[in-house]
């Protein structure tokens, strides 16, 4: 680990100021410690902003939720409203990281964190992500775990967080504070693919500081849930993973938000699926139809050809699963 300076804040401006000067925020550190051990991240100065008054969960005046940067993984999992309103956020949360690890990852971290890609880790191997222009040691190296959704020439690397899949869906948004002004990002421009800048990884302006999470109200009644298929049962992260939410009323389907993980260099909202399923009775037929436009548009590499097929069958069971829920 390179030597740092660490400074402790106790308001948004104080935050802010330090953050415009180059200073990095960290609150729980789950994500940013682990990389700066490995020299990943190298920052020289860490910004404290965890005793900042943004740890609560709120109803907004429409009947959304928002849901503040540090509130935690497991605060924001058990929370009474997320539970019952957004079972896919709870889910999700539930389903990611160590007991330990989701008593101290905070919303805003989790959605900022940086992709578990062995190459990125590995300072003597290429990658783009890390060090723009080296290459990408993936494309011809072991990449079973990799994307097949969103990739470019420059990176292949997939997104790690579950909760992020759920937001996707959601169709949440991104509250940001700067020095000159708030403003609030949807979430699908918020997390950024590689394109040939695969270091550019959130729509964040130099300083800014993420506020909250909110989710908009969505027609009731809402079903939903998450699925995440893995190597193992407990701390791993997804191969294929599918965030459901069917709106369904007078047995048709009124509203639907599909979204995949694992698959991914961002969380990918899937709105072909979507399409084939509002206006349609629930049946075994239809979640088998609709899965199939799951991997459109896939670019599957040496080793994780496996990702198209398992993807789809994720998104029909977990289809299945919602759909038909009482």
């Amino acid at each position: 680990m390179f030597p740092f300076s660490l400074t402790t804040v106790s308001d948004t401006r104080e935050a802010l100021n330090a953050g415009s000067h180059g200073g990095r925020y960290i609150a729980g550190g789950t994500t940013l410690v682990d990389l700066m051990r490995e020299t990943v991240e190298r920052p020289d100065t860490l910004v404290d902003i965890s005793g900042l008054p943004l740890r609560e969960v709120t109803v907004t005046e429409r009947g959304g939720l928002r849901i503040g940067a540090l509130v935690t993984m497991s605060e924001a999992a058990a929370h009474p409203k997320v539970r019952t309103t957004y079972p896919v956020v709870s889910q999700s949360l539930e389903l990611s990281a160590s007991a330990q690890l989701r008593n101290m990852a905070t919303i805003g971290g989790n959605i900022m964190q940086r992709t578990r890609c062995t190459y990125f880790r590995d300072v003597t191997a290429a990658c783009n992500k890390r060090d723009p222009g080296s290459g990408c040691a993936a494309m011809e190296g072991f990449n079973r775990s990799h994307a097949i959704l969103g990739t470019s020439d420059s990176c292949v690397a997939t997104h790690p967080s579950d909760v992020a899949v759920a937001f996707a869906a959601l169709e949440a948004r991104v509250h940001l504070v700067g020095l000159g002004a708030e403003r609030t990002v949807p979430f699908a421009d918020f997390l950024l693919k590689p394109g040939n800048t695969p270091n550019r990884e959130q729509a964040l302006r130099k300083g800014e500081l993420i506020t909250a999470v909110e989710i908009p109200a969505h027609p009731r009644p809402l079903k939903s849930g998450y699925l995440k298929v893995r190597d193992r049962q407990s701390y791993e992260f997804a191969l294929t993973s599918a965030a459901v939410a069917l709106h369904i009323r007078g047995g048709v389907i009124r509203e639907a938000k599909v979204a995949a993980g694992g698959v991914g260099t961002v969380p990918w909202h899937l709105p072909a699926v979507e399409e084939a399923l509002i206006g349609e009775r629930p049946s075994d037929r239809l979640w088998a139809e609709a899965s199939t436009h799951a991997a459109d548009d896939a670019r599957p590499l040496q080793h994780n050809r496996f990702k198209g097929e398992l993807l789809k069958r994720t998104v029909e069971r977990q289809l299945r699963i919602v759909g038909e829920s009482r």
